[in-house]
């Protein structure tokens, strides 16, 4: 943490400033257990900084599954060829102005920073030394007054340095962070695919002559169901993102769930919002 590298002085030293300085902010106010109310400080902080890249990853998200009809009847008139569906599709994406990239370019940028927020909050939660600790962050702040005498590790009594894997060691109740983080996680992604973007397209009516009672589906049928097999990946996912951020809570110290859990909630708020204005 306390070498001059270019990752250290880009992203690491910078957060770990603005995470000791409301570190300080709340320790002179007298405010109990100032680290946790640190960490959600700094929190809302980066989901301010990102809320426009956030903004645009969500809304591209929404547009491209609104328009799952769309995509549907494209497969049905471009049937068995495919070249023509691609160019079908990406007209009706200019149409719309929904720019698939859209939804991944700001998670890339994304990515360095969450990356170094973990690095910051394991280095801090997870060293064993507490008092080498103090001493490393005093070797990096920018001011002489956010140099830390000593660092309190709980919060509402609970030292954010614990893990729920200890739960055995320090209590069952551990086992309701990972819980949180994958619910949190589930429902926020649930937002992002709302089940109507489905439901809007009416089922085909199917008729005895269309409908092959070997059981057998048929060309149309079966190109239909390419744009269905997407938002069943899609689907999949979503219920597989929860599960690994429920894993990874359960890993680490519990400074990192609080992160996780803070930031995730101000993406419902988030979501919620876009899908209002969708309607």
């Amino acid at each position: 943490m306390t070498q001059p590298t270019l990752w250290n002085q880009i992203l690491i030293w910078p957060i770990m400033n603005v995470l000791v300085a409301f570190y300080r902010m709340f320790e002179s106010l007298h405010v109990p257990w100032p680290l946790g109310w640190a960490v959600i400080m700094l929190t809302i902080a980066i989901r301010f900084l990102l809320y426009p890249l956030m903004q645009t990853q969500m809304k591209s998200a929404k547009k491209i599954s609104s328009l799952k009809p769309h995509m549907d009847r494209l497969a049905e008139q471009h049937k068995g060829d495919k070249q023509a569906l691609q160019k079908a599709q990406l007209a009706l994406y200019q149409e719309h102005g929904v720019n698939p990239a859209a939804g991944c370019l700001p998670l890339l940028v994304q990515m360095p920073v969450l990356i170094a927020l973990y690095n910051v909050f394991y280095q801090v939660l997870n060293a064993g030394n507490l008092a080498t600790v103090v001493d490393n962050i005093n070797q990096i702040v920018y001011l002489p007054v956010l140099r830390l005498q000593s660092l309190d590790l709980n919060f509402f009594s609970v030292s954010l340095a614990l893990k729920p894997s200890e739960w055995q060691k320090n209590g069952v109740w551990l086992l309701a962070v990972p819980l949180i983080t994958g619910l949190l996680q589930w429902y926020q992604t649930k937002l992002m695919i709302p089940p109507a973007a489905g439901a809007t397209t009416p089922p085909p009516q199917t008729t005895g002559r269309k409908q092959l009672k070997s059981g057998v589906t048929d060309g149309k049928s079966a190109e239909k169901s390419q744009p269905d097999n997407a938002a069943d990946m899609q689907r999949q996912m979503a219920m597989i993102t929860p599960v690994m951020f429920g894993l990874f809570a359960f890993q680490f110290p519990l400074g990192l769930a609080l992160y996780w859990n803070v930031f995730g909630l101000f993406g419902i708020m988030q979501q919620i919002k876009i899908n209002a204005q969708a309607h």
